[in-house]
């Protein structure tokens, strides 16, 4: 069973983002949360959150078992850029470019849990 959430139009670069993600990715859900709480860093409140959301739905709507899972991926892409001018002497101004991001994240389970119809 695999729990895919995704986050759209974080405004963080994706570079910035990327740093992150490289820190809990194969990482357990449980190990993942906690390497995401204790880093200094903006965009790792946001990917805590991401990944709190992708254990709820896991736990409430699948019935799974929160140390069962791990992430199996996540990825950053880059989202629609926020284009802004910036004046400078002389008349000229110079272009500025606000990126955002587009995260996905995908929960997977360790073992497979059997079902109940099975003997």
């Amino acid at each position: 069973m695999e729990i895919k959430v995704h986050l759209n139009n974080l405004r963080t670069a994706p570079r910035k983002v990327r740093q992150v993600i490289d820190l809990v990715r194969g990482k357990k859900a449980e190990e993942a949360r906690a390497i995401l709480s204790f880093t200094v860093n903006k965009t790792a409140g946001n990917l805590l959150k991401l990944l709190n959301s992708a254990i709820a739905s896991a736990i409430h709507d699948f019935k799974l078992d929160e140390s069962n899972l791990y992430v199996s991926k996540i990825f950053a892409d880059e989202g629609p850029k926020l284009k802004r001018w910036h004046p400078m002497s002389r008349g000229r101004a110079y272009p500025i470019q606000k990126k955002t991001s587009h995260i996905t994240l995908i929960l997977s389970e360790i073992k497979k849990a059997k079902s109940k119809t099975q003997k």
